[in-house]
């Protein structure tokens, strides 16, 4: 089944007929049970672009018992070798190379981002699943000394039935990275996309559709959070449940997950800051410490959304900063901006809010703070790049994630002091280190509370290799690299006594 919806591009736009999905449970492609459906809307414009089925908890229990069908059958873990689950992901990379163009612009029409930003996300996806099908047929047990007489040995088993519930802000590569692991470690995935952002999930289902990967191994329901994501997360066959969500909705899952002893991953976000001093390259580090703040209108919970400056530096370093701020070109994701629109009115009113706060504060608003105009697009959720300056550290906008193109802006005269700055939130997910006195920039990654530490750099060209996940309200367990694969696998030791 074919679901393409990109159509004529009329003047610099993407013209997208609206057109209604199906969701894909046991290799068919179904509408929900209840007739209802979902509309999707682009960010850039506020055009509906499709409908999708607004599954609840009868779609999800359908999606379990299918996926849990898919898992116990004989043709899937006695009879599909390790290898051939390598061969599937391969093969699904390779078709996502071919589709690249459809695949992006479907990421910049229903997220916003950027057209190139969204050329990113979707080679990153590719690279998910290349990665890890070398990885399914290399989940390697191993022997353990007993004693004479006894052989100890360890396996690593798929879990089973693994939930994956998708953000709205990354959706393929997110999906990507969980399933590539999920699959590749022989388990069956139901996937629950953002409802804001469920076209490139369904278009990834079409993928596997056309591959050799049994029915009912991979389900994705669409559906609101709080009916199908509640379900799925509540449902009593789940084995695993991987999140990237809020801090408070976050507590819900784990709640929910406790009811039924299943193991959780969760990514709850950041407000990660980049720590500058005066030894290091300037140019580099202004330029990724306004790319690590941009990046999807800020919508990435790994923002680098708070600046600490060595105090006698400060003032020329954040002046460059907020003039390539203001110079940064704003509009619709397809046609390639620097920064593109906030996903939907909530969030954008969102971002308002702490703006407001910020000038009854009497923070000082050195560029942005303010909605931006796009003509012909008068309907989508612009917001101005905002460099915010002397802030309380302890204040809501300096320890609560905002969400948007915001950065926060403090100065520190001492490596302690620049330290106690960097841990002064509940969040631990990602810090940047800049300067070019090595001995420094290791005391610091060794002390600093987050899951990644970069060096003179933001990001590490997606570290598709990387674990990545938090400290403290950023969440536990680690996504990416070969991490990940401890998710979807359960450990049994096997002892054999052979010597009576």
């Amino acid at each position: 089944m074919k679901q393409s919806l990109i159509g004529q591009s009329v003047f610099g736009r993407e013209h997208v007929d609206v057109k209604m999905l199906k969701m894909y449970v046991n290799g068919e492609w179904v509408d929900s049970i209840s007739g209802k459906t979902i509309t999707v809307i682009n960010p850039s414009t506020g055009d509906e672009i499709a409908k999708v089925p607004m599954g609840n908890k009868e779609d999800i229990d359908h999606a379990v018992r299918s996926a849990r069908m898919a898992f116990e059958s004989e043709g899937w873990l006695q009879n599909f070798r390790p290898h051939e689950r390598g061969y599937v992901l391969l093969e699904v990379a390779a078709k996502i190379r071919e589709i690249k163009d459809e695949l992006a612009q479907l990421e910049a029409i229903d997220v916003g981002k950027p057209l190139s930003q969204a050329y990113v996300d979707v080679e990153a996806a590719a690279r998910y699943f290349e990665y890890y099908s070398g990885m399914a047929d290399k989940i390697l047990g191993e022997t353990i000394p007993i004693e004479y007489g006894i052989i100890d040995y360890t396996v690593r088993e798929p879990i089973g039935v693994t939930a994956h519930i998708i953000p709205w802000n990354y959706p393929i590569q997110i999906i990507s990275r969980s399933v590539a692991a999920a699959i590749a470690t022989g388990n069956a995935c139901v996937v629950k996309p953002a409802e804001d952002t469920p076209l490139t999930a369904l278009k990834l289902a079409e993928i596997f559709s056309e591959t050799k990967l049994p029915k009912g191994i991979l389900n994705i329901i669409t559906g609101y959070g709080y009916e199908a994501g509640a379900a799925l997360c509540k449902h009593h066959d789940i084995n695993h449940i991987t999140f990237t969500v809020s801090v408070a909705t976050g507590m819900t899952v784990m709640k929910a997950a406790a009811e039924n002893i299943v193991p959780v991953t969760l990514e709850l976000g950041g407000k990660s800051p980049n720590i500058v001093f005066s030894d290091c390259d300037e140019e580099a580090a202004i330029e990724w410490v306004v790319k690590s703040i941009i990046q999807n209108a800020g919508q990435t919970c790994s923002a680098g959304s708070r600046l600490l400056v060595e105090a006698s530096v400060k003032d020329q370093f954040v002046a460059k900063v907020a003039r390539r701020m203001k110079e940064l070109k704003v509009g619709p994701g397809v046609a390639d901006p620097d920064i593109g629109p906030i996903l939907s009115q909530k969030q954008f009113e969102r971002i308002e809010s702490f703006i407001e706060t910020a000038k009854a504060e009497g923070i000082t608003i050195l560029t942005g703070g303010t909605a931006v105009e796009i003509e012909g697009c008068e309907g989508g959720w612009y917001f101005a790049p905002t460099v915010l300056d002397h802030i309380d550290p302890d204040c809501k906008l300096a320890q609560e994630e905002i969400f948007g193109p915001v950065l926060s802006v403090f100065s520190f005269e001492t490596e302690e002091e620049a330290l106690e700055l960097a841990n002064n939130t509940e969040y631990g997910l990602v810090t940047g280190i800049w300067t070019n006195d090595v001995k420094r920039a290791h005391r610091l990654a060794n002390k600093v509370r987050s899951g990644q530490v970069f060096i003179n750099n933001y990001g590490a060209g997606g570290g598709i290799q990387m674990p990545f996940g938090g400290y403290k309200k950023s969440g536990f367990g680690r996504e990416k690299g070969l991490e990940a694969l401890r998710n979807y696998t359960q450990l049994k030791n096997v002892a054999l006594r052979y010597d009576k």
